[in-house]
């Protein structure tokens, strides 16, 4: 029907056609510069994401960074308070603001006291010494600090309520200067008085972060530290206010439920020790009362004396050895 030279020209039009189309196909992109546009599309996109994760990893770097400032600043504050108080801090501490010839004016009336009736009492001068000495130095000294235990004990039951109060008004929408006066006008004692002092110190221009590093000089407890880091950092690298301070309530709620775990533990030791440590002044009242001729020989002789005098100290060192191992600090 067809020639075979009109079937070959066909096939060679149909071949020459296909290869055209394939060729097409490859070279198009390299020929309309399309090639070229996704290339650059393609590093464009694979430039940005590296610059974005650069920049970002900056951003962490100088958070960290100004993180690590914060801390080591706090930390240097933390060791200087950790030398030795001074008695103004002292009273100061215990909640008190006489002045240190009111104390002292104080403590030598309540040595003369008691030097006056145990001189009534015993009639011996040296007695009556003593006694003005462990009285007019001594107990007022014990008692300013167990005052001041005490006052940090209450501030510790609190203050967790005290930063959940924080925690709440921040998730409201109040400023953090806001829920802290709404602490300073609402909360119990001790916590409202030293809030109290951060509001003022507000007032006179003074950050919340610089507030709360003074609350610490007043209140030196590991829980006040920790507030002020908390704000300290945030204040300078941001962060959410609110969960870090929920984290830090938690946290202080569960160094109380432990306190109190190690206390109720610890209770059998302390009473072992007290036991051990009241047994041999028992026995020798006993003695004494039953009969005291043979006792007397303790108070009366020479060697007597040292043998009072030994069992005194090691009976003291055998006190503050299991005193110390049955004290936890965590």
């Amino acid at each position: 029907m067809f020639s075979p030279q009109l079937v070959q020209l066909a096939l060679f039009a149909m071949v020459a056609i296909a290869i055209g189309g394939v060729g097409y196909v490859f070279l198009s992109p390299f020929l309309t510069g399309e090639r070229r546009g996704t290339k650059r599309l393609n590093s464009v996109a694979h430039q940005a994401p590296a610059g974005a994760q650069r920049g970002k990893a900056i951003d962490q770097a100088s958070k960290k960074k100004q993180v690590q400032e914060s801390l080591k600043e706090l930390e240097d504050k933390r060791k200087k308070l950790k030398k030795r108080l001074t008695l103004k801090q002292i009273i100061a501490q215990a909640g008190y603001d006489f002045s240190l010839r009111t104390y002292f004016i104080a403590s030598a009336i309540f040595g003369f006291l008691v030097a006056l009736i145990l001189l009534l009492a015993t009639g011996k001068l040296v007695v009556a010494l003593t006694g003005a000495f462990a009285a007019g130095i001594g107990v007022p000294r014990w008692v300013m600090n167990f005052l001041r235990k005490r006052r940090q004990k209450k501030f510790l039951d609190e203050f967790p309520n005290s930063i959940d109060v924080i925690v709440r008004g921040v998730k409201a929408g109040l400023p953090l200067n806001d829920t802290i006066r709404v602490i300073a006008s609402e909360s119990a004692e001790p916590v409202r008085s030293e809030f109290r002092e951060v509001v003022e110190a507000q007032a006179f221009g003074l950050p919340v972060g610089e507030g709360l590093e003074r609350m610490y000089e007043r209140m030196p407890l590991a829980e006040v530290n920790f507030l002020s880091i908390v704000i300290a950092i945030q204040s300078q690298a941001g962060g959410n206010l609110a969960e870090a301070l929920s984290n830090l309530s938690k946290v202080l709620r569960d160094r109380k439920r432990l306190a109190g775990k190690i206390q109720a533990m610890s209770q059998e030791a302390k009473a072992s020790a007290a036991i051990i440590a009241a047994l041999p002044l028992t026995v020798m009242l006993l003695v004494y009362i039953t009969t005291p001729a043979y006792i007397a020989l303790l108070w009366q002789e020479q060697l007597g004396h040292m043998m009072l005098a030994g069992s005194a100290l090691w009976m003291t060192t055998g006190v503050l050895v299991m005193r110390k191992m049955i004290n936890f600090d965590f």
